[in-house]
């Protein structure tokens, strides 16, 4: 199993021009099962480069060999007409239920700047077994707001595992009650905007305590146990950030990660200010 998180930047480059095709060449050639992107845009040409297009649609009718995903957490409306900004999910796999998940947005007055973040998360009918997979993108200005999206991601972690454990919840009841069997068993991925060792990073695996609930954790030192981590943002001369950093990670739960046979940064493409990370199962 196969999945690669990027956040692609709505496709602009370091000269200030978006190149969707240069995106999805690229993804064409990691060839995963799921993709999981942030920062996906619709009809916002205020943005650097002009996004106009609708990238969401672009995206997956390019590749349309996988089922999509959307969930745009900023929906603005200008003129009746609906500016989206978010995240995307498309699967190889067949997809049995998805929740789309808005994450706190606390009024912060030390710092005004930001946007709704949300989660997108599947089910998936993977070959190793069902599999939860959640993709985001966590807030970047305000640190009270990050740290209340990281503690919304851990309950929706914990009322999963609760329910993934409780009698009578095996999907036969009748419909629209019958979502059917939502696992324990979960990838998180995305740009979650915080660093190794910070005290969000600490929290996203801090021990559940009593709940039956799997713990996280980072599939970088699963595989890698130790290795230095690469950079996942800070490359190819971009304005931002003025170093490079890690920003972007997966987070596995425990029973997984025996499983994890490699997670590697794709460094060498410009085509984003962020570089899509690939996560390998066996």
């Amino acid at each position: 199993m196969r999945v690669v998180s990027w956040n692609i930047h709505w496709g602009c480059g370091k000269d200030g021009r978006i190149r969707i095709h240069a995106i999805i060449d690229v993804l064409r050639k990691l060839n995963a099962d799921v993709i999981c992107l942030q920062e996906v845009a619709a009809n916002h040409p205020e943005l650097e480069g002009g996004a106009s297009a609708n990238q969401f649609k672009q995206l997956s009718g390019a590749l349309g060999t996988y089922q999509a995903i959307e969930h745009a957490p900023s929906e603005i409306y200008r003129h009746n007409t609906p500016r989206l900004f978010g995240n995307l999910l498309l699967s190889k796999y067949r997809i049995t239920q998805v929740q789309r998940h808005m994450l706190p947005w606390p009024a912060d007055p030390v710092s005004p700047a930001g946007m709704p973040r949300g989660a997108i998360e599947a089910v998936l009918d993977a070959p190793g077994g069902r599999v939860r997979m959640l993709t985001t993108h966590l807030e970047y200005y305000s640190a009270v707001q990050r740290a209340a999206q990281v503690q919304q991601l851990r309950r929706l972690h914990g009322e999963a595992c609760a329910r993934a454990s409780a009698p009578g919840m095996d999907g036969q009841l009748d419909a629209p009650f019958q979502l059917g069997p939502r696992p324990a068993s979960a990838i998180f991925c995305g740009d979650f905007n915080f660093a190794p060792g910070s005290s969000d990073y600490d929290a996203m695996l801090a021990p559940p305590g009593d709940t039956p609930t799997l713990p996280l954790v980072d599939a970088w030192q699963a595989a890698r146990d130790g290795q230095t981590r690469a950079p996942t943002v800070g490359l190819h001369g971009y304005k931002w950030p003025d170093q490079a950093a890690c920003l972007d990670y997966f987070f596995v739960t425990e029973d997984l990660a025996p499983r994890v046979r490699a997670v590697e940064v794709q460094s060498e493409t410009a085509a984003s200010d962020h570089q899509p990370i690939v996560l390998d199962l066996d």
